[in-house]
């Protein structure tokens, strides 16, 4: 076989790194051949967004979907198809939609930025459709509504691309990309956010409880949150919203084997259940690392704070750390055993102390979310409490690389909020230091003794 020259070879390595996972400018260009096919004076950055991680089925949604491929299934004239990106700079851009619809003719509307078109689509090979000249008056985030007008077929088509061709509009545009393996999943969940909590002088080594106080504001329960409340090193306790029906209060723990997979953990390494509270499910979990997990079904109630409480107990000896979960019930005041599990190969105290917001179901990225922490104590092996006034903000792989913004934490009186999703246009620097107001001057009254 001959070898190959310097220029095909040169060739070869671009498209070998137009295929890696992250193809940031292979994305801008997918399409660029066929908007400069239709308007060859068009020398612009054209950028293709990919409606499979950025668009979403707001209204009536069993009639259509969105997947990796993008619109498919759509057959109700009612259901809306929002479409988010954020524009760094205001301007004006030519609007494209690349589509197609096989089993008829279709004429859809399109609104974005106080503008209404309409485009017709047939064929059933994809084709880029010139929708109009958009103009956005100002930087931040733009949803682009699509709805079925009228169809011959079945179906209304399949979209697989929103296009923009036009500087300054293209410049640095926020948009969810496909991530390799995991494609849009992540994007289309959102980001999420965390409070890290210091651990200050021996605290750092020497806590056994951490207690934290959670209140979710009215309308902010949204189906698919997490509102994790007290994490660890090894763990993770909180409440979240499951169904229009069901919610839980969920205590996790990690096992130290590495897999995704419970079942191809080894006997020796499994997380142990001690006890659990009443009505309390245990099971294993997995594809997020594995481990041993519980919950219960409870109807915790937005506008209502709740208080969480977590132990740890290492065993030296043994090289394992038992660690307890315990949720307050409001109505009767009393402490609720959730769960305790023992951990190998472990000798800690509660460390790496955190509480995060998320969203679970890619379907509900577009709904915005708030949460609020407060009253957070540490109490050490030997009965010292600490108060936890100040907390770092973080975010997510899919905030750091830019393709979703919508994320926001901070401080309002003697509370840390958190806030993601929902496309919103303002949010907080990565790595931000937090400094709440005290609220309690004393540690809270909890009788250890009694606890169950």
């Amino acid at each position: 076989m001959t070898k190959p020259q310097p220029l095909l070879l040169a060739i070869m390595v671009l498209l070998a790194v137009l295929q890696m996972p992250y193809p940031m400018q292979a994305a801008s260009h997918k399409y660029k051949n066929d908007v400069e096919g239709k308007n060859p004076t068009r020398k612009d950055t054209i950028v293709s967004i990919p409606l499979g991680g950025n668009a979403f089925v707001t209204s009536r949604k069993q009639g259509a979907g969105i997947s990796d491929a993008g619109l498919t299934d759509w057959t109700d004239a009612a259901s809306v198809i929002s479409i988010y990106f954020k524009v760094a700079h205001p301007g004006t851009a030519d609007l494209y939609l690349r589509l197609k619809a096989p089993d008829g003719k279709s004429k859809l509307s399109i609104k974005v930025a106080g503008q209404a078109f309409s485009v017709t689509a047939s064929g059933a090979m994809y084709d880029t459709v010139k929708v109009g000249k958009v103009k956005f008056e100002k930087p931040g985030y733009v949803k682009v509504d699509i709805q079925g007008l009228r169809k011959t077929g079945n179906s209304f088509g399949q979209i697989s691309d929103l296009i923009l061709a036009g500087a300054p509009v293209t410049n640095h545009l926020a948009f969810v990309k496909d991530n390799g393996s995991n494609r849009f999943h992540f994007g289309r969940r959102g980001p999420s956010v965390h409070l890290n909590y210091p651990q200050p002088g021996d605290f750092a080594k020497n806590t056994e409880w951490f207690y934290n106080e959670v209140e979710v504001p009215k309308g902010e329960d949204v189906i698919g949150s997490y509102f994790q409340v007290n994490g660890f090193a090894f763990g993770y306790f909180g409440i979240q919203v499951n169904s229009e029906t069901e919610r839980r209060i969920l205590f996790s723990v990690w096992s130290p084997f590495n897999t995704d997979d419970p079942k191809s953990i080894p006997d020796s390494l499994r997380i142990r259940l001690l006890k659990k509270g009443e009505g309390v499910y245990t099971g294993e979990f997995g594809n997020e690392g594995s481990g041993g997990q519980s919950y219960l079904k409870y109807n915790w109630k937005a506008g209502t704070r709740y208080a969480f409480l977590l132990r740890a107990q290492p065993s030296p000896a043994a090289n394992t750390t038992v660690f307890t979960a315990y949720f307050k019930n409001p109505g009767t005041g009393h402490w609720q055993l959730i769960a305790s599990f023992q951990r190998p190969q472990t000798n800690s105290g509660l460390t790496r102390l955190y509480s995060f917001l998320e969203n679970f179901i890619p379907e509900a990225g577009y709904k915005e979310r708030h949460v609020y922490f407060t009253n957070q104590w540490l109490r050490s092996f030997d009965g010292r409490w600490q108060p936890v006034t100040t907390a770092t903000f973080t975010a997510d792989d899919i905030a750091r690389r830019g393709q979703r913004l919508d994320y926001d934490g901070g401080v309002k009186g003697a509370f840390f909020y958190l806030r993601n999703c929902g496309f919103f246009d303002d949010n907080r620097k990565i790595g931000t230091t937090l400094t709440r107001e005290p609220d309690m001057t004393s540690p809270p009254a909890i009788d250890f003794e009694t606890l169950p």
